[in-house]
């Protein structure tokens, strides 16, 4: 999820934890431990993009890493705290740390919360930035942290937050298990044969849902309204994975292709060749888009090692994307 949301999960948490005792700052290192475990970006700066994909949401997003590092952090607060209980300390960054990477398992890239496991957990029933999970929580927390520590309406503010965000999560279980019924549906109605499918809400919201759907040599992307009164159209991506040639047998390919969990289609501009990820879909509503959201170009120098550079984004294409995305939770 984005930063912001963790950081109000996370300062609900250390309340939860120890806002009784200490009062907002436990709120305040409740929002800190819930930022650490996205210190994992900084790994771009030092790596290759491949390395750096394999590496975000991992080790810093796993229950070892909440284990380990939440007692040092215990320690590292002690020494200039007053408050000197050093379990209640650790609780306090453990539940902090080990929440973080739950929430972001419910997203589409998810979480390797079993690390060193090569489990990714990715439930995809919200999207990355989720207003109507967020703004009930923050306002909540603001509630609670205006009142005494001792009150018993700042414990009551705070738990409705924790109850209301984690029962939307809930909810959005439910609404993608109903598009997922619906996405079905429509490809049997459309005499469509698919070997898999993958859905997730649209940007923003959970009534409008998109699915990824793999065909013999076709990925189809489709998005569904629960206003919608209208058949499903589909966008239909051409593999040609046989443009990779030789390329396909590359270790740094095969790790791209590995993380994105296949879903991927190559093509091939002038000379270049370029590695969409399918799993984010499009910057677009439109049909047939091809303006992904995670594109790579392929090179290969002289000694034919290859690097994945990760395509710009034009940012005329997000606003357009909010005008129509609009329109579309409306209904086609």
């Amino acid at each position: 999820m984005d930063s912001l949301t963790q950081i109000v999960l996370g300062a609900a948490v250390g309340e939860a934890v120890l806002g009784k005792k200490i009062g907002n700052k436990a709120m305040l290192y409740g929002a800190i431990a819930g930022t650490i475990p996205d210190l994992d970006v900084i790994s771009s700066f030092f790596t290759d993009t491949v390395t750096a994909l394999e590496i975000h949401r991992g080790f810093t997003h796993s229950i070892l890493f909440s284990v380990i590092f939440a007692p040092i952090f215990a320690l590292v607060v002690l020494k200039f705290e007053k408050y000197k209980n050093f379990k209640d300390w650790t609780l306090l960054f453990f539940w902090a740390f080990i929440t973080h990477p739950i929430l972001d398992a419910q997203t589409t890239w998810g979480t390797q919360l079993f690390w060193p496991l090569d489990i990714r957990l990715a439930f995809k029933n919200v999207f990355v930035v989720d207003p109507l999970y967020t703004l009930p929580f923050i306002i909540f927390v603001l509630l609670a942290m205006f009142q005494k520590r001792t009150s018993k309406k700042r414990k009551t503010y705070n738990n409705l937050g924790l109850i209301i965000s984690t029962s939307y999560l809930a909810i959005t279980l439910i609404l993608k298990g109903l598009s997922y019924k619906k996405f079905t549906k429509e490809l049997n109605n459309q005499n469509i044969i698919y070997s898999k499918i993958a859905t997730k809400p649209a940007p923003l919201n959970t009534i409008l849902w998109s699915a990824n759907v793999e065909t013999k040599n076709t990925f189809l992307i489709g998005h569904s309204s629960f206003f919608d009164k209208n058949p499903i159209k589909f966008s239909h991506y051409p593999k040609n994975h046989h443009l990779l040639g030789n390329l396909k047998n590359n270790k740094k390919v095969k790790r791209m292709i590995s993380i994105s969990k296949g879903w991927y289609t190559i093509n091939k501009q002038n000379s270049d060749l370029y590695f969409n990820d399918l799993r984010f879909g499009t910057l677009s509503m439109r049909q047939n888009a091809e303006n992904f959201v995670f594109k790579y170009k392929i090179n290969v120098d002289e000694n034919e090692n290859v690097t994945f550079i990760e395509v710009k984004k034009d940012k005329n294409d997000a606003k357009n994307l909010m005008s129509d995305l609009w329109m579309r939770i409306k209904g086609n």
